[in-house]
């Protein structure tokens, strides 16, 4: 099994080879955590202008706010220096343009497993959900009540942001 990954192994080996430790501690030197999704065209640190050990990246499919995601803001914000989250979504996202159930049957008549006790969090209405995580995050218990939270999109074919949903208006 250990071949399927030579390449990524070989490249580490290039990468560790020429590696420079920063001496950068596991906090979030700009405050910041950034909830995007896991699609490889996003690269979260270079679009807003950061760098290694700036910001805390959380990734996951359609760039959802789930209870782990929840658990890991909190560890975030008292542990790591975080004081600042920008949820951001992307266009072209391929949660937004499928069912949960569309996809369920693709996974059953592709691989014959039966997800049905998933729930993927596929997203009808970007805006609406962005909102909706949005508040997630500020009305937890566990985060401060001042905690700044945005939601955006990264337009995936221009690299910009644009701010879709401003935490601070909405009622929690």
């Amino acid at each position: 099994m250990i071949e399927t990954f030579s390449d990524v192994l070989s490249a580490n080996r290039d990468y560790a080879a020429s590696y420079i430790d920063r001496q950068l501690e596991g906090r979030a030197a700009r405050g910041l955590a950034v909830v995007t999704c896991m699609d490889s065209r996003i690269e979260p640190l270079a679009m807003l202008g950061m760098d290694k050990g700036d910001a805390k990246i959380l990734r996951n499919a359609g760039a959802r706010v789930t209870e782990d995601v929840l658990r890991t803001l909190v560890l975030a914000v008292h542990l790591l220096a975080v004081r600042r989250v920008m949820i951001v979504a992307h266009t072209d996202c391929r949660m937004s343009k499928v069912t949960d159930e569309q996809v369920h049957a693709h996974i059953l008549t592709g691989s014959g497993v039966d997800t049905r006790s998933l729930d993927f969090g596929t997203i009808a209405d970007q805006r609406a959900v962005l909102a909706r995580d949005v508040r997630k995050v500020r009305s937890s218990p566990y985060l401060p009540k001042d905690l700044a939270v945005i939601g955006c999109v990264y337009d995936i074919r221009t690299g910009a942001l644009s701010v879709e949903v401003d935490g601070a208006t909405l009622d929690v």
